[in-house]
């Protein structure tokens, strides 16, 4: 199968180093694999477009002017950076400023002869680079140590002081807001957003449906969460074009509008296999001889931050499960132990005093209703 895969990602320039897609042979998202130069392939194992954590494989190259259109949003740039480089960058900003205003300071120090001249002077006690270096500091931070000062004899170094004071006034407030909006970032909150490992295939009110299940591990809820799915393939169009990555919708309930869940426990999203379902003209061998992928992506606003969050998943054609007769009823008998431990528990709670009854309602430690998702 990994030949298969192979002939798929036909556009894979090995010379970049495996998997990355080029955009030579793709022209808005299109491509036939045969422009603009040699294609070149290589035998690799099944590869995703999206990992289960969510991460898509695809790296972009052969980008004209990368680093100025990066730059040309360098706030997104700095907020999207790893943690290791966004701690270099604010260390950076102010070592830089501070060593560029001490050469200043220095400069001025030097010119206008403030060593060997001390009856007019433009900056008080600077006679080496440690010295400007440290009231470049000192003006900085506005820490202010009183030794080191300008005079009003020199308006180009008083012009410096106040230019420096300003300008440190920027760099603060834009390596704190960076910091504090790559700290509110939300996307850490879909480290307790968990989908099931397998989708399946099943009857459902006598419809035939593709099932899977999410849940919420915490216990602050996901404001306004809904689901949708993506159904990923090739397919090649009536003019010979090769489309290596076609989008098609799964409906999940937009229509309806039962996409919108509300994510106390961990529920089962359903998608009917009807006339309209790109999975209905599809046999079950078909289905497991394809290659196509399947993404779900969960969204919502976190409760505390009302921030946006999301958590995708992916299922590839060998993790859908066809569950027969017997595997069905094997499952609503679980269900049905599950009501009845629930009902059982019920009768318990109304039997207690109110007291009991009310500490029990209130309290933050009840054992939660446990579903494997």
């Amino acid at each position: 199968m990994g030949s298969v895969r192979s002939h798929r990602y036909s556009i894979v320039s090995s010379e970049e180093g495996g998997m990355k897609l080029s955009p030579i042979a793709m022209q808005n998202g299109y491509g036939n694999g045969n422009v603009g130069g040699k294609v070149h392939t290589q035998q690799q194992t099944q590869t995703r477009f999206v990992n289960m954590d969510g991460h898509c494989n695809v790296q972009f190259i052969n980008m004209s002017k990368k680093g100025q259109r990066y730059l040309a949003d360098i706030f997104t740039t700095c907020v999207d950076i790893r943690w290791r480089w966004m701690m270099v960058l604010f260390c950076l900003s102010f070592l830089l400023s501070w060593l560029l205003f001490g050469l200043i300071f220095w400069f001025i120090a030097l010119s206008s002869g403030d060593s060997e001249n001390q009856e007019q002077i433009c900056i008080s006690n600077i006679d080496s680079f440690t010295a400007a270096f440290l009231f470049s500091v000192e003006t900085q931070t506005t820490i202010g140590y009183g030794y080191r000062y300008v005079t009003e004899d020199c308006p180009f170094a008083i012009f410096m002081v106040v230019f420096q004071s300003i300008l440190g006034c920027i760099i603060d407030a834009f390596i704190i807001g960076a910091v504090m909006a790559k700290m509110a970032k939300p996307k850490k909150r879909n480290e307790t957003l968990v989908f099931s490992h397998y989708a399946t295939i099943a009857m459902r009110d006598g419809k035939l449906c593709l099932m899977w299940r999410v849940g919420n591990l915490r216990k602050s809820h996901l404001v306004e969460a809904h689901v949708r799915a993506q159904l990923l393939k090739s397919r090649t169009t009536a003019e010979g074009e090769f489309i290596p990555l076609d989008q098609i919708d799964i409906d999940v309930g937009f229509d309806t509008g039962i996409d919108r869940i509300f994510l106390v426990s961990p529920i089962t999203i359903v998608h009917e296999i009807d006339e309209d379902s790109p999975l209905y003209d599809m046999s079950k061998q078909e289905l497991e001889s394809s290659e196509l992928e399947i993404v779900v992506i969960l969204e919502g606003m976190v409760e505390a931050t009302a921030l946006t969050t999301y958590s995708n998943s992916f299922c590839y054609e060998n993790e859908v499960a066809f569950m027969d007769k017997e595997e069905m009823e094997d499952d609503d008998d679980d269900d049905e132990e599950d009501q009845k431990n629930i009902r059982r528990e019920s009768v318990a709670l109304e039997g207690s005093n109110a007291d009991d009854v009310k500490s029990t309602a209130f309290s933050q430690d009840t054992q939660p209703f446990k579903t494997t998702a």
